[in-house]
């Protein structure tokens, strides 16, 4: 998939560019820009594409974006309320390129090159820079640069287990491509049909390619055949739906997320979650259940 430039709306003197996004959905397209991006979606249920990585947004959900990495945000048309996010953009010279040269920086420096294939954040890690991010569009300007520097150096000291890259070590985005628009066509209509049944023939011709080719320009542009790309979007889905409706039967979930039979649809939540989704209900359930405490 080959994205947009985007050009970051930058103040006058700004460092950086803070912003909260609030709507039904993101307001952007699969896109690039030469800034590093931290996004902490407050609020959100659908998916994020990061380079060749496609996951399920959650609340709580935080990920460095580094320089030039092709990504976007989708709020699920179903998901009942719309989207909040704290998004901040700046580029690896925002604290002064000589300051940014020193020996106390190199971790701040080698987190930055780590986020060329985007970095999800985790665990505790994630609970600290959550929370401070909500913080950053009350502060001031000069305010927010300390706070920035400060998730950094927390980033850039994380545990084992509290950063996951995301796009794959061989991803290499393709940019400024004349194929946008294709693509988004595509996509937009995969996200907005996923639960139905997609006819090749259909997204052949909303790309304006025979099946053949299509089929070649995709994976080419995604690293996914379209239904592995449906059934990722499937599977999101139904990790949502048995967690937020207990009563409903796992047939009725498989059904409501586009998959013909149970037995597919076992299958293929087993392949991407590595556990049953009778399972995965049963172990979300305990862990949310609150502990009984003696005295």
């Amino acid at each position: 998939m080959k994205p947009v430039f985007e050009k970051v709306p930058m103040g006058l003197g700004e460092s950086l560019h803070c912003e909260v996004v609030r709507g039904r959905d993101y307001g952007t397209r699969w896109h690039f820009h030469p800034e590093h991006q931290l996004t902490l979606a407050v609020r959100s249920q659908g998916h994020r594409l990061v380079g060749d990585h496609l996951g399920a947004l959650e609340d709580g959900d935080v990920v460095l974006v580094g320089s030039n990495l092709p990504h976007v945000w989708h709020q699920a048309v179903d998901a009942g309320s719309e989207a909040e996010a704290v998004i901040v953009r700046f580029d690896e010279g925002f604290v002064g390129k000589e300051f940014m040269a020193k020996a106390e920086m190199e971790g701040v420096r080698a987190l930055l090159r780590r986020a060329a294939r985007g970095l999800v954040v985790q665990g505790k890690a994630r609970e600290e820079v959550a929370r401070r991010m909500l913080a950053l569009p009350e502060e001031g300007r000069l305010e927010r640069v300390v706070a920035l520097l400060a998730i950094l150096a927390r980033l850039a000291s994380a545990k084992a287990g509290e950063m996951k890259a995301l796009a794959s070590a061989s991803y290499e985005p393709m940019l400024l491509s004349e194929d946008q628009d294709r693509m988004e066509r595509v996509c937009a209509y995969i996200h907005g049909h996923y639960t139905e049944k997609l006819e090749r023939r259909e997204l052949a011709a909303l790309a304006a390619l025979s099946e053949g080719a299509f089929s070649r320009f995709f994976h080419s542009r995604t690293g996914r055949t379209v239904p592995q790309y449906v059934n990722e979007l499937r599977v999101g889905r139904a990790c949502r739906l048995l967690l937020e409706f207990p009563g409903r039967t796992v047939s009725d979930v498989a059904l409501d997320c586009g998959f013909d039979n149970l037995a597919n649809f076992n299958r293929r939540f087993l392949a991407a979650r590595g556990v049953a989704p009778s399972v995965f209900r049963k172990q979300s359930q305990t862990a949310v259940q609150p502990r009984n405490r003696n005295g």
